[in-house]
């Protein structure tokens, strides 16, 4: 079975998966393909338990935007590492659809992904088998910083550095401007010459 990581800790993953209504149990979190979802969305709602659908690499998530609101998880497919269609799925759900439940990659997830993935919304994470738990959760801390955009952190890193910047110049500005004063102001004009 493989480590589940959520929030940057590992945890049990409590969800079950089920790919057609036969393999439905009946009560607790249950995860579910998209096709399932579309067939079944009414009884699926009804029944107890938290709901999750899995969505393929092919999958559009708009598919889901106006269910998105009784979703616990969406769970993104990666069938291989280097496809990187769940990453661009990741953000839209997080950034365009407003999603802020839990966004899950799975399938081939390993550490070389987690910090990137995180970038673009992830909070968990089913590693492939034998994926080193401790070492992924170093992943994390591979990079202090990232230049581009994220839905982590949605100013560059430019943009940070010029607002921390002009702060730090504008505050030492202010003390230069305030020294260069002279204490005592002298408002007499100087006599004309002449």
């Amino acid at each position: 079975m493989s480590a589940l990581i959520r929030e940057r800790r590992v945890i049990a993953d409590r969800w079950v998966f089920a790919g057609t209504p036969a393999e439905l149990p009946a009560q607790g979190d249950v995860l579910v393909p998209l096709s399932l979802w579309s067939a079944e969305r009414d009884g699926l709602a009804a029944r107890p338990g938290r709901i999750g659908v899995l969505l393929a690499p092919a999958d559009d998530p708009a598919a889901l935007v106006d269910d998105l609101p009784q979703l616990a998880l969406v769970a993104v497919d990666f069938p291989q590492a280097t496809d990187g269609r769940g990453y661009s799925t990741a953000r839209l759900l997080r950034e365009r659809y407003g999603y802020t439940g839990e966004l899950r990659a799975v399938g081939d997830v390993g550490r070389d992904q987690l910090f990137y993935l995180a970038r673009v919304g992830f909070d968990a994470f089913a590693l492939r088998d034998g994926e080193d738990v401790a070492g992924a959760l170093a992943a994390f801390a591979d990079f202090s910083e990232a230049y581009q955009a994220s839905v982590e952190r949605p100013q560059p890193l430019f943009r940070r550095r010029t607002n921390g910047a002009s702060s730090a110049i504008a505050a030492r500005n202010r003390r230069s401007s305030l020294a260069a004063l002279p204490h005592e102001f002298n408002f007499r004009r100087p006599d004309p010459i002449g």
